[in-house]
């Protein structure tokens, strides 16, 4: 069975590289071969806006969008998102509709990370 990686992200871009490291970390857990799960919480959840036009740092919405298509499962904290203004509608089957966020990244309940971290072989919080 193919272990699991859940990566937690509570600061936002651009202000540290703690969303830098945390993808870094993302990319070369899929590269090995893990599973990887990647939840925005608090200010990350301004992570995967799309358009973004960072001049002098990696778009991390790009960053993010690539990772999804990779395989990476990311999620944002559905009271964090609504709470900056991502949230447009209510919820559709647990899913929180949004046409700003990057493709690949969906807005869902707190209780999907706690899922996550049961299921998870390893926990990274940065």
């Amino acid at each position: 069975m193919r272990k699991t990686l859940t990566i937690i992200l509570y600061r936002g871009p651009y202000a540290s590289q703690r969303v830098d490291v945390g993808l870094a970390i993302a990319e070369k857990a899929l590269e090995r071969g893990y599973g990887v799960n990647i939840f925005l919480y608090m200010d990350a959840v301004h992570a995967p806006k799309k358009g973004q036009m960072p001049r002098y740092f990696p778009n991390v919405g790009e960053k993010l969008r690539a990772l999804a298509e990779k395989g990476a499962r990311i999620r944002a904290c559905s009271r964090c998102a609504a709470a900056r203004g991502y949230v447009e509608e209510d919820a559709k089957d647990g899913v929180y509709p949004t046409s700003q966020y990057v493709d690949g990244v969906a807005i869902v309940n707190l209780r999907e990370l706690g899922d996550w971290i049961k299921l998870s072989d390893k926990v990274i919080v940065i």
